[in-house]
């Protein structure tokens, strides 16, 4: 009787240190997870800071329709901001442009009065209505910008849905677009080097149109 009470004992101890880590495994992965389509619930102002013209509906779509006079890119407030800073993170978005679409994905930006300078752009691009075989440059969809082209065009056609993964776990980013891999670059690359390692993630206002859905942002 005894060594079946210690066994029990035993098995009742380790049960519990299993629903202890279950638990914390738990926790981490909702933070982690937080961000889970960060368009959902209709509320844009959850997750995210913008002056800009961007309009969520119901179905979680974020669509950027540039009000009369807005043009340019340089409309820095105009962007749509994450309300949190990443360094390590996997993104995972969809997004969909017009003809001559044109837009970027923002990260580790440190001043968002300066982003271009103080971050590292992935460009969102019209680059499906490209000819095959055209050669590609860092602002074709997958470029890291400044001066890295994708090293393939992975976009679908004008008015189409694109998946981009952006991750950066490291010294390296890696881009993903329609499941493919089309960038991975390291982060002391000579183009890049010396860019803040952690920062806002955002979307550019180009003064065009775009269409956002299922954003979500993990950090790792």
């Amino acid at each position: 009787m005894r060594a079946f009470a210690v066994s029990r004992c035993l098995v009742v101890t380790f049960g519990l240190a299993l629903l202890l880590v279950g638990g914390v495994g738990r926790g981490f992965d909702k933070e982690s997870a937080e961000g889970d389509d960060l368009l959902a619930g209709g509320d844009l102002t959850r997750h995210w800071n913008t002056k800009g013209n961007w309009i969520l509906d119901k179905n979680g779509v974020a669509t950027l329709q540039p009000r009369p006079g807005e043009t340019g890119w340089q409309r820095y407030d105009a962007y749509l901001w994450s309300k949190k800073q990443y360094k390590d993170f996997e993104a995972n978005f969809e997004y969909k442009v017009a003809k001559g679409g044109n837009s970027g994905f923002y990260f580790h930006v440190s001043d968002l009065k300066n982003p271009v300078q103080k971050g590292i752009e992935v460009q969102i691009y019209d680059s499906g209505s490209k000819k095959e075989g055209e050669k590609l440059t860092d602002h074709d969809s997958g470029g890291i910008i400044p001066g890295i082209p994708p090293t393939k065009n992975a976009s679908k056609p004008t008015g189409q849905w694109n998946k981009m993964k952006v991750l950066v776990r490291g010294n390296k980013v890696t881009v993903w677009l329609n499941g493919e891999v089309v960038n991975e670059v390291a982060l002391d690359n000579p183009k890049i080097k010396g860019r803040p390692e952690s920062g806002y993630i955002g979307f550019q206002d180009h003064g065009l149109p775009l269409w956002l859905r299922r954003v979500d942002i993990h950090a790792r």
